[in-house]
């Protein structure tokens, strides 16, 4: 049998040699972000996502492998396996071959079928199987009239012997294949209405009659279909030519028409594919189709969420934040510039003149007292208006940025919350979760479930093992391409560096606290329980700036610190000069350090690392502005063009925010004067972007966007 790196890399399209490579370090407990960055010469220069779905591969063939032995074994024991069952067995590739093959043999419960052979009628049902040309089934079947044996007549003997054949039919790998086969390629998937359900208007209404060829359903449409099913609006099944089928059916089982037991051999056909082929199989194909849709929207969610974390920062300076409130009041608070609280406040604007005048006092002299060089305002209810209360308190000077606040509310209320700022009403942490926001939303974002940060595509209805998984490879790929400033960094950040993890971030902060912070990198093995394979995974996405090592602020990894000590000498200048400067970095001539361990690709990353050293790769900070005079749903008018930010990309459009408190659907057919095959291919969540308004629905709340001619 072929080997699993060969399998892999065939099933991939990818070099054996890169496969293999990538399973031999994943043995050694390396990690995706370490062996995509450090280890390119190895795999060939596979990134993140190829090294991923090896691991994936390669753990799916682990699995059937698993099976199909246990099956083997299984089939072995009851004396059944011949050679051409093996050879079968041996020649599947996926878990329905395996599983069709093994239906016959698979221990069952007591059933129809088993008390008919318990009774002796195995021989009568042989000879409906194989059809014979002579011979009458009722004369035959006299023979197995015993009463002792609970056979009394002819018809019960007949009824016995049909038992035993339709549970051979149902069973035969054939049959199940073309059955599976014609629901998966010519099934079309209809709904219905429950009318009880439909007295009161139902997000659902576009499915009441509804028909479209199974293999062409989008994903999004099918996962609102089975929530329509699962909340009892909609009744769904999946229709095939049923005729055909049996048509075929009848041929795998070699009916032959003109045969005395052909009567008997149809209607047990029929009999299997209506009560026990089709619903099963259809039960089956429809969670295949599940699987797949929940696996497209995981990865809607996936790429939403990597476009968010990646988002421009506002960077290192003081913010003031705002969590508006009509009632109780805006929550103001003041960060520094590396995120830390220093003081809050309450203004209340929103709730009467009088008051309002006293507010844009009250808050201007916090802002100024604070020095802040922006002012973030969560985007949720009153969220408009405080916006505008605060440019009018601070002059037309003033930079205020809209901050999206989904999710503030969970975190403000969370463990990390409350270890962060265990003196502070939540209402303030809320505050404070929306200043660090603007300032670096990868380093704020982290703390809080994927889930709640309002980007997605029905990610509550998906396999929440899959979701996990998969957003926490999106969250660490995030922070390592970003890199995390040792010195400050929470250990919600630090728990996503390749090799760390919860538990050993937790160690590092308590042990940056115990020597008020670290100079080196080295200084981390002091870590309990952080040993050298941590170390290794780990050190090359840690920056220290300001340190001993200026290399400790770049993304080279400490196991080539001797290397470029050594190019520093050989161009002539202090390693201390050398990092950072470009003009030097350009006189290094890589042939010459070319070895066994390292090759040209980690030498370019050496290069560029010194010229910009721990550059980050997400975009210059650019602030979106709403126009002043539209903020509610009733100011919209069709023709109007806004301004807005894409809060989130879906397979059938990209919703944005244009400052209403509603989002605007710009539909897949209008997200660009081309024909456009996937959303994401032309806008991302989080990009700022120029609309029209083509309608408005007040009654649904729904707003039409379009983005063709703009």
């Amino acid at each position: 049998m072929t080997s699993l790196t060969e399998r892999v890399a065939r099933d991939l399209k990818l070099p054996p040699g890169g496969a293999a490579a990538v399973l031999r370090l994943f043995d050694e407990g390396a990690t995706v972000p370490f062996i995509a960055r450090y280890r390119k010469e190895a795999t060939g220069g596979l990134d993140e996502v190829q090294i991923r779905a090896v691991a994936e591969r390669a753990r799916s063939l682990k699995e059937l492998d698993a099976r199909r032995a246990s099956i083997l074994a299984t089939i072995a024991e009851q004396g059944a396996l011949t050679d051409d069952l093996r050879r079968r067995i041996e020649a599947c590739t996926t878990r329905a071959e395996l599983e069709d093959l093994y239906a016959p043999y698979r221990p069952k419960r007591r059933t129809k079928a088993s008390v008919a052979l318990e009774r002796g009628l195995g021989p009568l049902a042989e000879r409906i199987l194989a059809q014979a040309d002579g011979g009458r089934p009722e004369d035959e079947a006299r023979g197995f009239v015993d009463a002792k044996k609970e056979v009394n007549d002819v018809a019960e003997a007949l009824a016995g012997a049909k038992d035993i054949v339709v549970e051979a039919v149902a069973d035969n790998a054939d049959c199940r294949a073309h059955v599976r086969e014609t629901l998966a390629k010519q099934g079309v998937l209809e709904t219905r209405a429950v009318k009880s359900k439909t007295k009161e208007r139902t997000k659902f209404e576009d499915y009441y009659e509804f028909s479209e060829p199974l293999s062409k359903v989008p994903s999004h449409r099918y996962l609102a279909i089975r929530r329509g099913e699962t909340e009892g609006v909609l009744r769904v099944k999946v229709a095939v030519d049923d005729e055909r089928c049996l048509g075929r059916l009848e041929q795998i089982m070699k009916l032959r028409p003109r045969s005395p037991w052909a009567r008997l051999l149809q209607e047990s056909i029929e009999e299997a594919y209506k009560k026990r082929l089709h619903p099963a199989l259809e039960k089956e194909t429809r969670g295949d189709v599940a699987e797949r849709a929940e696996r497209a929207a995981i990865d809607v969610f996936a790429e939403n969420l990597a476009q968010v974390l990646m988002a421009a920062p506002f960077g290192a300076r003081p913010v003031v934040a705002v969590d508006p409130g009509i009632r109780t009041g805006c929550k103001c608070a003041a960060l520094g510039p590396d995120g830390s609280f220093r003081a809050h406040t309450t203004v209340y604007p929103l709730r009467s003149d009088a008051e309002r005048e006293c507010a844009e006092q009250d808050f201007s002299a916090f802002v100024k007292r604070h020095g802040a060089d922006a002012i973030a305002v969560g985007n949720g209810t009153g969220g408009r208006e405080t916006e505008r209360f605060a440019k009018k308190a601070l002059g037309s000077s003033a930079m205020v940025v809209s901050v999206n606040e989904a999710g503030a509310s969970v975190y403000s209320a969370s463990d990390v919350a409350r270890e962060e700022m265990p003196d502070l009403d939540l209402t303030v942490r809320g505050a404070v979760s929306i200043g660090r926001r603007l300032q670096d939303p990868l380093a704020e974002l982290v703390k809080i479930d994927p889930k709640s940060i309002g980007v997605g595509q029905y990610q509550h209805d998906v396999d929440a093992t899959l979701l996990e998984e998969k957003l926490r490879e999106v969250v660490e790929s995030a922070v390592n391409r970003v890199g995390v400033e040792l010195s400050t960094a929470s250990a919600s950040l630090l728990s996503y560096v390749a090799g760390v993890g919860p538990k050993l971030a937790k160690a590092i902060v308590e042990e940056r606290g115990r020597r008020a912070g670290f100079s080196r990198r080295t200084d981390i093995l002091k870590v309990k329980g952080l040993g050298p394979k941590a170390f290794e995974q780990c050190a090359g996405f840690l920056r220290i700036r300001g340190g001993k090592d200026p290399l400790d602020a770049s993304a080279v990894h400490p196991e080539r610190y001797a290397l470029v000590e050594r190019m520093a000498k050989d161009v002539g200048v202090p390693l201390s000069e050398l990092v950072g400067n470009a003009e030097a970095a350009k006189e290094i001539d890589i042939e010459r350090y070319v070895s066994d361990e390292v090759g040209k690709p980690t030498l370019r990353d050496i290069i560029a690392e010194l010229s910009k050293p721990g550059r980050d790769p997400r975009d210059t900070f650019e602030a979106p502005a709403f126009r002043d005079d539209v903020n509610e749903l009733e100011d919209l008018a069709p023709g109007m063009v806004l301004e807005g930010v894409v809060t989130n990309v879906t397979a059938f459009g990209a919703f944005v925010d244009v400052g209403v408190h509603q989002d605007g659907l710009v539909h897949i057919s209008q997200l660009a004067d081309r024909f456009v095959k996937t959303p994401s291919d032309v806008i991302k969540a989080g990009e700022r972007v120029k609309v029209r308004v083509l309608s408005v629905d007040l009654e649904r709340k729904r707003i039409a966007l379009s983005r063709k001619g703009i």
